[in-house]
């Protein structure tokens, strides 16, 4: 099956058949940081940004993404998001292992780009389901806060975040 498909910028046809996990057709289609893990949506280690939104991408059949746009870690790494998010990540003393990278990341970006400024608790609902293999969420969560402060000052901006550090 054809699957026209916009990933990374990139107007593409991925073929794969309909039923076929999306994680296997983008690793295939050179995208190293898609990774196959658990293959069932809680590690992380698969997620994408679909339209915009993080998705498991092992739980997304291919032949549901027609159309839709698809952004891989290996790209969003040029992005001001991923700069502002890895700097507040390393303020809070994360240190990244590799294996859910674009999980922790993208669950993060979800919550920057929002317009409403959230809690500590808002933070740690949408990031408790990641895998902790290299931080505990509570030093997640400071990294997304910190990275919120520093999307604040690029923005000029006054942020304050109940249960700031």
């Amino acid at each position: 099956m054809k699957i026209p498909v916009t990933l990374n910028k990139t107007k593409v046809i991925l073929e794969a058949q309909a039923d076929e996990p999306l994680v296997k057709v983008l690793h295939k289609n050179g995208c190293p940081s898609v990774k196959t893990a658990c293959m069932e949506g809680g590690c992380g280690a698969c997620t994408i940004l679909l339209n915009d939104a993080p998705v498991a991408s092992c739980k997304i059949p291919a032949g549901l993404v027609k159309d839709m746009e698809i952004i891989t870690l290996d790209f969003f790494e040029k992005s001001d998001f991923y700069t502002i998010i890895i700097d507040g990540f390393n303020k809070a003393g994360i240190k990244l292992c590799g294996y859910c990278n674009s999980g922790k990341i993208f669950s993060a970006y979800q919550i920057l780009k929002n317009t409403k400024i959230p809690t500590r608790q808002e933070i740690k609902e949408q990031m408790k389901h990641l895998s902790s293999c290299c931080t505990d969420l509570e030093t997640l969560v400071n990294g997304v806060i910190y990275a919120l402060q520093l999307q604040a000052k690029r923005l000029k901006r006054v942020t304050k975040i109940e249960g700031e550090l």
